[in-house]
């Protein structure tokens, strides 16, 4: 069995590192260099970066700051937002990424998948989602720019169109979840799972430990991705990975 992956997240806007809830209501958090150097002391297999901001004020993800991050750590780095070109995403894994994600652009136009994993490789290409459950449909709605868009994808449907286009990897966040410490929406990635034969990292309902080990033990994702409770000191990667090892969870 594959050892299972445990990712804080750096949603950046401003030069800032920030969290809210429900993707609102975002609160500074400190400088992303440094969040990123402590990480690593922490033991985290990856960090991922969103620049949360890029893509609704229309520019570019900050390739400067992911320069800064990439020279403290030696973890893997997956860098979103704003990446909405090939060419992006040369810039952005010269930068020192080792892997960029994409949403809303991918939405956008499906084919950037495509390009992107034929020129760099499908490892390189993370799809990033962001859904909430639509009751009245009774399905996982794909949102874009930030959650700020709803979109009539399916997302469990995208998720396989996104595969067969060449993501490597999804980053799936629970727009419900997101920031409320109410656990990982295990129904979600359960049917993730069954549609896409692709690593899946878990994000958004981080709250407690046994969140960590539910989401591993009762759904086939390759990671966990969480932030305000490692941002906030409630939690530590070592706690998280003492909690998995007990349980017979596969960590490294």
């Amino acid at each position: 069995m594959l050892a299972k992956r445990i990712i804080p997240c750096l949603d950046v806007a401003d030069g800032r590192v920030k969290k809210g809830v429900n993707f609102v209501n975002l609160t500074d958090i400190g400088d992303p260099v440094a969040i990123a150097a402590a990480y690593q002391e922490q033991g985290a297999d990856e960090l991922v970066f969103l620049d949360i901001a890029a893509t609704n004020e229309h520019r570019e993800t900050m390739a400067e700051m992911v320069e800064q991050v990439s020279a403290q750590v030696f973890m893997p780095l997956t860098i979103g937002g704003g990446i909405t070109s090939v060419a992006d995403m040369q810039r952005i894994l010269r930068a020192g990424a080792d892997k960029t994600a994409i949403n809303s652009a991918a939405v956008a136009d499906p084919q950037l998948i495509k390009a992107g994993a034929e020129k760099f490789g499908n490892q390189c290409i993370v799809v990033a989602i962001d859904t909430a459950w639509d009751e009245q449909v009774q399905q996982y709605r794909v949102y874009t720019h930030g959650g700020r868009q709803a979109t009539e994808l399916d997302a469990i449907e995208w998720a396989r169109q996104a595969v067969a286009l060449g993501a490597g990897e999804l980053l799936v966040t629970s727009m419900d979840r997101d920031g409320t410490k109410a656990g990982f929406d295990q129904r979600l990635y359960q049917q993730l799972g069954a549609a896409v034969n692709v690593p899946i990292i878990a994000s958004g309902g981080a709250g407690k430990l046994q969140d960590f080990v539910d989401v591993f033990a009762d759904t086939p994702v390759d990671g966990a991705l969480a932030a305000s409770v490692f941002h906030f000191g409630e939690l530590t990667i070592a706690d998280v990975k003492g909690a998995l090892t007990a349980e017979g969870v596969a960590v490294r």
